[in-house]
């Protein structure tokens, strides 16, 4: 019941962290592993609990995604679909002593890009001009790379996916943070739900746990949504990235 308890918490809190700027993951790995799962089947079965929690923020975005043009929704969830199934894969082939080992990096370094992004994009700016290639548009061959590349990473390693997104968008000159919010929700969930079947047909997820967690994700997603719409951007950087150092401190001790 202690470990029941603290998996639903856990995985309630990463629908509303998710929803609000990204990060949840950093909340159901840690309880999962803490509660006896093996690290990749832990990383396997977090994937699975939170996107349940993506569809309910991108259904409290869903005003913002409707001002957007539909060919960038649809190539930017092809693009996402496709990496994400390929970080799948490669998870499945790392060994368990590699990936452990990995952990505590990958989530440090999802940290600090979203720490530095806002700096890196006025740096970016200032040397390029308001119209360089920080305010291209959104068919820039820069923002598609990056966000191939990311989406590998989420499939691989679904921690601090949320925090890459924002930092991507973010260097690709989208200065709207809800928007930015809406797009990350709506790709993170295509891009889970992929990497997901990858992950179940490998049997790699834990059912009975993943079950339990998805319920209170998807309540935690839709709630949050609401929160993040009415918080300062400020705020919202600022739960994310004490959240992402309070995680990888932790790992690095574990």
């Amino acid at each position: 019941m202690t470990d029941a308890l603290l998996l639903l918490c856990a995985a309630f809190g990463a629908g509303v962290l998710n929803a609000i700027a990204g990060g949840g993951s950093f909340l159901t790995f840690p309880a999962l592993v803490w509660t006896g799962v093996p690290p990749i089947a832990a990383n396997a079965t977090s994937a699975v609990a939170v996107s349940p929690g993506y569809l309910g923020s991108a259904l409290g975005f869903r005003a913002e995604l409707a001002a957007l043009p539909r060919s960038l929704l649809w190539r930017e969830g092809l693009i996402c679909s496709a990496g994400g199934v390929a970080g799948a894969l490669l998870l499945l082939v790392t060994p368990a002593k590699v990936f452990s080992a990995l952990v505590p990096w990958l989530l440090l370094f999802a940290t600090v890009v979203f720490a530095v992004g806002p700096r890196l994009m006025t740096g970016w700016r200032s040397r390029t001009g308001a119209n360089g290639p920080a305010a291209a548009s959104p068919t820039a061959w820069p923002r598609t790379l990056g966000l191939l590349l990311v989406s590998v990473y989420g499939g691989y390693f679904n921690g601090g996916l949320g925090i890459l997104l924002m930092a991507l968008y973010t260097l690709a000159g989208e200065a709207r943070i809800h928007t930015a919010n809406a797009l990350k929700n709506l790709n993170s969930l295509l891009l889970s739900l992929l990497s997901v079947a990858a992950f179940a047909w490998a049997g790699a997820v834990h059912w009975p746990q993943a079950l339990l967690m998805m319920v209170a994700a998807t309540a935690g997603g839709f709630g949050g949504a609401r929160i993040a719409r009415r918080l300062p951007a400020a705020w919202v950087r600022g739960i994310v990235i004490v959240t992402g150092v309070v995680m990888s401190i932790a790992f690095f001790l574990r």
